[in-house]
């Protein structure tokens, strides 16, 4: 329950005298009004300031004799977490914090441009590995989400530039990130942090499969380990936010060969070696289901049905159709899972991703021989009346749910 629902809520609520106007100001007082906005105002503010400096700096940076260029940086970094800490102490925790970011974004432009000086940066990574290792340290010493997402950011923008300048793969800011991060998020789950760490984590096991050069698939094997990790968490909302973008990432896969499928002209780059691909997913699936079955998920392991490996079929049409099965067999299966459990959010994202899979199918299927005038009407009323099929299902779904809640 938020504070926005029970100022809308609660007026009728007292209306029809289901509590006074006494209990509803003490609910209101239970939900204090959000004050993210504001808070986030501070960390914006800092940003701004540290791009202002680092421009004027750097317009002027060639000019600047070495000592006063160091003493800048030094005085500058130094500055900015002796004034975060002050207002940290001083109870002004947004300022606080973001004075410390200030101090993070600083101290990586000051490696950036003593690595300059020296002419370093363009063969060595370490400096910037420093920075994300600073970053992660000053996560846990201020225990602040901001700092966990800019360390998540630090570490992608670090192994970004090693593969994409240097040629290489740090396994090292890997792991670290990984393990560091990871653990962060496992002693204290939180929603936000785990979407943006399972992003990140995506991010640095794709630049691995560029890297490797290895077929694009085996991307799949990495994110699932991701997923697998949010079936070991014990806080469900936690859990499910770092499962949340490998599901949408194979889901967006399976989407487009279903759509693409048909070209069959980048087959070659889907298929590794069929026992090899399979060892390695069968493994993370059967520690997947070894934790949902030990956390009472078990239900959960019709997301696996992504992952069906229907690209192993021949190019071209059967390719497309086998992408369309393994996604309807996924919405299909998502919908049951919803309706079963009466979860409002997640009817609605299965019925818009079932609509969505019809859609394509229906796209896919007709649009070569059929008469483009017919085409349209079809499609229309197909969607149309699946629509409100769905719909209607989810009405008497959460209908259903209200009528079994008992009166209070």
């Amino acid at each position: 329950m938020s504070r926005k629902f029970l100022e809308t809520e609660s007026p009728t609520w007292v209306e029809k005298g289901i509590i006074t106007a006494e209990q509803q100001e003490r609910l209101l007082g239970l939900y204090p009004p959000d004050e993210k906005a504001i808070g986030l105002l501070p960390l914006l503010g800092s940003l701004l300031v540290g791009l202002s400096a680092l421009s004027l700096v750097a317009a002027n940076w060639q000019g600047l004799p070495e000592t006063l260029r160091l003493g800048i940086l030094l005085s500058s970094l130094a500055g900015s977490y002796a004034a975060g800490e002050h207002f940290l102490r001083r109870g002004n925790y947004s300022l606080g914090i973001g004075l410390v970011g200030l101090g993070l974004i600083l101290f990586g432009s000051a490696i950036i441009l003593v690595s300059q000086m020296y002419q370093l940066i363009g063969y060595d990574v370490t400096g910037l590995v420093a920075w994300a290792v600073a970053a992660t340290g000053l996560t846990y010493l201020y225990r602040s989400r901001a700092l966990f997402l800019m360390t998540v950011v630090i570490s992608c923008i670090v192994q970004g530039y090693n593969t994409g300048q240097l040629g290489a793969f740090s396994y090292a800011t890997a792991a670290f990130t990984a393990l560091s991060l990871g653990y962060y998020w496992w002693r204290n789950p939180d929603s936000l942090i785990g979407t943006v760490l399972s992003v990140g984590l995506l991010w640095q096991a794709g630049l691995l499969v560029s890297f490797l050069h290895i077929k694009i698939t085996w991307f799949f094997v990495g994110a699932m380990l991701i997923y697998t990790l949010g079936d070991w968490q014990t806080d469900r909302p936690a859990g499910r936010s770092m499962q949340g973008p490998p599901i949408a990432a194979a889901f967006l896969f399976m989407l487009g060969l279903a759509i693409f499928g048909e070209a069959g002209s980048y087959t070659d780059m889907l298929r590794p070696p069929l026992l090899a691909y399979l060892a390695a997913l069968g493994a993370v699936f059967a520690l997947s289901l070894v934790a949902k079955r030990k956390r009472g998920r078990l239900g959960g392991a019709t997301d696996w049905l992504l992952l069906l490996p229907g690209f192993y079929l021949p190019g071209g049409l059967p390719l497309a159709i086998a992408a369309l099965i393994v996604l309807y067999a996924y919405t299909g299966t998502l919908l049951w899972r919803a309706h079963q459990e009466q979860n409002p959010d997640r009817v609605t994202l299965g019925t818009v991703l079932f609509i969505l899979t019809t859609a394509v199918a229906y796209f896919k299927l007709t649009w070569g021989f059929m008469d483009k005038s017919l085409f349209f009407l079809l499609g229309g009323i197909l969607l149309l009346g699946l629509s409100w099929y769905l719909q209607r299902r989810a009405a008497q779904t959460l209908a259903s749910e209200s009528t079994d809640k008992p009166a209070r």
